[in-house]
């Protein structure tokens, strides 16, 4: 499971990239209670998302140089300089060379060969998520690929996951573990993308009610992209699509 605990290679950011800063706000604190605190006009009125005063995602406000963009997971990494070399020398294309957010950490920004965007972190003041897993907050990620199993090559020469076949239902489900984690690190999975979308990274937020949450998103201006459904020892899942395009899912564990 996910922990604020940061491994090599875990997940220990979000964030996403709007046209409207201020309406993407109004529906996700509608819809998970967030609470918003914007780093102001230096920061381009970058938003931190926040549940109980603990950070559990960003909104950014998309500009000539800094486009409008999906949910973007984060992997944590000690060197950004040092894995964007490796990422390019394993296939990777490099979207935003690595830079500092003053005071705050380094990132940079990348596409695999499939081209799913993905971005890593090299904590500073700023170590990750501050909240995972409870509801409001990220507790799984998927990556959805047209080539699921020639994918694991890629990123097992970057973050140097573990992958293990894992039952769901009639087919094998491959679960993600950071190198240096034990039995119950397991962070996301990797999945078949359906014909004709593109590769793509999928956050999974914790919700107390799956349904009511799915409801609650079409009422703020959300469509519906996968129904609700039961998954047996998982939990209750859907996906949904925000104003703006972004894809997520929520997930009301079982457990």
């Amino acid at each position: 499971m996910l922990t604020t605990d940061y491994l090599p290679g875990t997940p220990c950011w979000l964030d996403v990239n709007s046209p409207d800063v201020a309406a993407s706000t109004a529906f996700y604190t509608g819809l998970f209670g967030w609470e918003s605190v914007s780093l102001g006009p230096a920061n381009n009125d970058y938003r931190f998302c926040q549940v109980g005063g603990r950070t559990v995602a960003g909104i950014g406000k998309a500009t000539g140089n800094n486009p409008a963009r999906p949910w973007t997971i984060y992997f944590h990494t000690p060197d950004a300089d040092a894995i964007t070399k490796t990422i390019e020398q394993a296939g990777g294309k490099v979207l935003a060379a690595p830079f500092d957010i003053v005071g705050q950490g380094r990132m940079a920004m990348f596409a695999d060969p499939a081209g799913a965007m993905f971005a890593v972190w090299q904590p500073g003041a700023t170590q990750g998520l501050g909240l995972v897993t409870d509801p409001g907050s990220l507790s799984w990620v998927e990556l959805y690929s047209p080539d699921p199993a020639g994918i694991r090559s890629f990123y097992g020469a970057v973050f140097g996951w573990r992958v293990e076949e894992m039952p769901m239902g009639d087919m094998p489900y491959p679960v993600i573990s950071p190198a240096e984690g034990g039995e119950s690190s397991a962070m996301g999975g990797i999945c078949q993308a359906e014909t004709g979308d593109g590769a793509h990274w999928l956050p999974y937020f914790e919700v107390s009610d799956c349904d009511a949450t799915m409801t609650q998103a079409q009422r703020l201006g959300g469509t519906v992209q996968s129904p609700a459904m039961a998954v047996e020892e998982v939990g209750r899942m859907g996906v949904l699509v925000d104003p703006f395009g972004a894809r997520f899912a929520v997930l009301t564990s079982s457990t």
